[in-house]
């Protein structure tokens, strides 16, 4: 198997993250989990798309990390800034952490492909057409795909923002 697709797939994640280090990282471990699972006695009846799926999963996957990472770098140079009242600005923090955590949750939540075509579309900023394109799927499909992630995120958020102000007695 791993003669078979491994420069297929290091070709096709190197075009998809456009870093040839991440991409073999993401090969590898693909392989891994796939050769686990078979190793463990699991039946692949196709471990083409098994191995496939899983490096897109990994890639969505790596693209949340660095999503993460960034948003937490953001706020931490926002701690420089000076603040109305110094006594809630670890609170604000915890807040904002949460509410960043809850996001992340409900983009995990979103189904494999959809969850893809939002990921490719807000975080890696590709277009409609070009999410279409990479995944092989028309512009309307990546339309609904999108459309769906944003309606769940926003019901996520709401849901968390209603929680945090009867929780801490805000009224907004």
């Amino acid at each position: 198997m791993v003669e078979r697709y491994y420069r297929e797939l290091l070709r096709f994640l190197s075009r998809l993250v456009r870093d040839s280090d991440i991409a073999y990282d993401i090969a590898q471990e693909s392989y891994v989990r796939v050769l686990a699972l078979r190793n463990a006695g699991t039946t692949i009846s196709d471990p083409r798309g098994l191995l496939y799926r899983t490096a897109r999963n990994l890639v969505i996957d790596t693209h949340r990390r660095a999503t993460v990472r960034a948003h937490t770098i953001d706020e931490l140079e926002c701690i420089d800034e000076p603040a109305a009242d110094a006594s809630s600005q670890p609170e604000q923090q915890w807040e904002s952490s949460r509410r960043a955590q809850a996001l992340v949750a409900a983009i995990d939540a979103l189904p494999p492909r959809c969850r893809e075509a939002f990921v490719l579309h807000k975080f890696d900023g590709l277009s409609h057409s070009e999410v279409a394109e990479r995944m092989r799927i028309s512009r309307n499909m990546v339309e609904k795909h999108i459309i769906r992630a944003l309606l769940t995120c926003r019901q996520r958020l709401a849901a968390f923002d209603s929680t945090t102000s009867h929780s801490t007695g805000v009224v907004e």
